[in-house]
């Protein structure tokens, strides 16, 4: 897999390689899932504001309201106007409405209004209507054009999506307004609730998405009703307020999207293409044979968690090698202390089968019995060193008192009468507790005590010494031996370096005890090492093992 330049990832499909047919094209994403999953939470993190925003019902609820209290305003203006001006008294004193002084007040009234004025007689009968010019006979209808549309394509687009808002958020609740060729004050329910001397405002449904406001009032000359007036007017300012506030949403929306993409890419980009390049250079470790070092890109200087990521990796990846490298050692270690007792025994066994002396035979078959044993030794050691490992990193630590574990172990090496003697400095005052594997940790003095036994002499002293400082314990194993060789403080640790007494048997030791403690107490996150002890005059007068451990 390649990176490309825009931080988005190539996803590459396997190729097929059966009966030599050519491979399949890959196939190239246009952005990486991770890409794709940023863009899609940071889009939808902006459009569900926005789409509030753009619901704007009870905004339009709230302007159809208050277009209502206006247009009772002007009812009541015009009702007043009428039942001032428009009344004619009979000679029996009845009043009624001059039909043509009222259709000339309503003409002029709502010359300088957007409304439309009806006017109707308490029989029901109409006798006046803004949109009709002269006398029942001759009717003229005045209907207003809309103005000429020069209409963009960002417009265009946000009218599409207000006509979409509108038909999802449409209010189910309002009537749609029908209006019939002989119209009386029976049609319409707030011109019969004003005959009756209520106040009444309506909002209906114009038939073509838009809306038709009205309010009746009765036009009353002292209290008594003498007709109904009936402003009514279209709801146009309504939806062009509506539609304004939603395309500056919409232009606020667009410009925060395309911010919103740019920032989405950079993030991405910052993720995807160093997360790319990391898994790339893992995909080349597990394809390397291991002769060559793939090195992991360092971004632990981004200070974030990829950086992290990269340093884990690079960690990982040098804990690896290292761990090939330690397997290829072992490997060779093994098979040349292995070929050793093989090649004596396979001597031997070709030895003896030519010799016919009785004794040379016996010394023969001891041979061969010493080699089988050490090669038992070597395997037993080899299979407990090479699980050792995955032992130390699944096991759960568990508190050990280091106190109680040393005179565990003098006990039981104390058992001979031809035995060093143990002398233990383990005060009780201190808190001798470490997180540790007991077992392996056991392991580890056992052996160093054994090693002490074994190279001092019957009257010698082996001292076995823990003490405290702050966080770290440090446990010591000394004895009278002849101590360490010079130079090989260190290389007593390597696998397989043997380093008896003098006359003991060859072949009893494997060489992996102190290469196993070092490995259990390096696991515990502690140290391990060896000096000689040395006398007022320089002279070494034995060995010590130090050993530290971080407390519990």
């Amino acid at each position: 897999m390649t990176a490309p330049k825009d931080g988005n990832l190539e996803h590459k499909e396997p190729q097929s390689d059966a009966g030599g047919a050519s491979p399949e094209r890959p196939r190239r994403l246009i952005f990486s899932p991770l890409t794709r999953r940023i863009l899609a939470i940071n889009i939808l993190a902006l459009a569900i504001p926005v789409g509030g925003l753009l619901y704007l019902g009870p905004y339009r609820d709230g302007l159809i309201e208050t277009e209502l209290e206006a247009l009772r305003t002007q009812t009541d203006i015009f009702a007043g106007a009428l039942g001032e001006g428009a009344i004619q008294t009979e000679p029996s004193g009845r009043q009624l409405l001059n039909v043509n002084h009222a259709r000339d007040m309503i003409r002029r009234l709502t010359a300088a209004a957007s409304v439309r004025a009806r006017l109707f007689l308490n029989s029901g009968e109409i006798i006046a209507d803004s949109r009709h010019l002269g006398d029942r006979g001759r009717l003229v209808r005045v209907l207003s054009l809309p103005p000429p549309e020069d209409v963009t394509t960002i417009e265009q687009f946000a009218g599409m999506i207000d006509w979409l808002l509108e038909r999802m958020h449409a209010r189910t609740d309002l009537e749609t307004y029908r209006e019939a060729q002989q119209q009386t004050i029976s049609d319409y329910p707030e011109t019969r609730l004003a005959l009756a001397g209520e106040v009444t405002g309506v909002a209906r449904h114009d038939g073509s998405g838009g809306y038709v406001l009205s309010v009746a009032m009765p036009v009353q000359r002292y209290r008594q009703v003498i007709g109904v007036i009936m402003l009514s007017e279209s709801g146009s300012d309504i939806q062009e307020a509506v539609r304004d506030v939603r395309f500056v949403v919409l232009r606020i929306f667009a410009g925060a999207l395309v911010i919103t993409v740019l920032l989405s890419f950079y993030l991405a980009g910052t993720i995807a293409r160093p997360v790319h390049r990391l898994a790339e250079a893992a995909a080349r470790v597990r394809r390397g044979s291991g002769a060559e070092v793939v090195e992991i890109p360092d971004m632990t200087h981004r200070g974030d968690e990829i950086g992290d990521l990269s340093g884990a990796l690079r960690a990982m990846t040098s804990a690896l090698y290292q761990r090939l490298d330690a397997i290829g050692r072992f490997a060779a270690d093994v098979s040349h202390e292995i070929k050793n007792p093989l090649t004596s025994l396979r001597s031997a066994v070709e030895t003896a089968s030519r010799v016919d002396d009785p004794e040379q035979q016996k010394r023969l078959m001891s041979i061969i019995l010493d080699d089988v044993q050490r090669l038992d030794r070597l395997i037993s050691d080899i299979s407990d060193y090479s699980r050792l490992d995955a032992e130390l990193s699944r096991e759960l630590r568990e508190t050990v008192n280091i106190r109680d574990m040393l005179h565990m172990l003098a006990e039981l090496h104390s058992t001979g009468s031809a035995q060093p003697k143990i002398e233990i400095d383990a005060p009780n005052d201190l808190d001798l507790t470490v997180p540790a594997l007991e077992s392996r940790l056991a392991q580890v003095f056992r052996n160093l005590i054994g090693n002490a036994m074994s190279f001092s002499p019957p009257e010698g002293v082996i001292r076995l010494g823990a003490s405290r400082d702050r966080n770290t314990i440090t446990i010591t194993v000394s004895d009278d031996g002849p101590g360490i060789p010079p130079g090989k403080l260190a290389a007593i640790f390597d696998r397989f370096y043997t380093e008896r007494p003098a006359g003991e048997k060859f072949g009893t030791h494997s060489g992996l005890g102190l290469s196993i403690s070092k490995q259990i107490i390096e696991a515990h996150g502690g140290t391990i090492r060896a000096e000689n002890r040395l006398n007022a005059e320089g002279r070494v007068v034995g060995a010590r093992f130090v050993i530290t451990l971080p407390a519990h």
